[in-house]
């Protein structure tokens, strides 16, 4: 992904108002962040913990969006695996993450689901930069190459649906 600027990420919010982008909390190290290793960026709201945001490209346009989940995590017994990057992660790794839909069928309250890695960290579990709480991510015959193609297929498919 290409390194973003505030302004960018601000301007790319699809399923929130102006006034909404403008106010959410944007990280402070953007310039820290590995650009070459992400699919996407994505963050969690300091101030509100139960919000996270994910900006990526799509149709060659940078495309944000506001998402939701529960604050509560489950037990550590419990494992569950990432719809995006399939990396198991144990208790509240994984979050069902909720987005209003983009335009008309967003304002009427409608909103698509997805269960992915709490911190939002998929493309470096994928690329084995960053290691699940789990000890390891399963072992698979795709190429990295492969995985990453297969990782942003289902971010993108995500992404359809909002306008769906």
């Amino acid at each position: 992904m290409r390194p973003l600027t505030e302004q960018d990420i601000r301007n790319s919010f699809v399923n929130c108002s102006k006034g909404e982008a403008k106010r959410l909390a944007v990280p402070r190290d953007l310039d820290e962040r590995p650009w070459d290793d992400l699919d996407f960026l994505g963050w969690r709201d300091p101030g509100a913990p139960d919000r996270s945001y994910l900006v990526t490209e799509r149709a060659g346009d940078l495309v944000g969006i506001a998402l939701r989940f529960p604050s509560s995590h489950r037990g550590f017994l419990h494992r569950s695996m990432c719809s995006l990057c399939l990396t198991t992660h144990r208790g509240g790794g994984v979050s069902l993450m909720t987005a209003r839909k983009a335009g008309a069928a967003g304002r009427e309250g409608n909103s698509v689901g997805v269960y992915m890695c709490t911190d939002l960290a998929c493309s470096l579990y994928v690329r084995g930069k960053k290691v699940p709480d789990s000890g390891a991510r399963f072992e698979e015959s795709l190429t990295l190459e492969e995985q990453i193609a297969r990782a942003t297929g289902n971010l993108a498919a995500f992404m359809d649906k909002l306008y769906a």
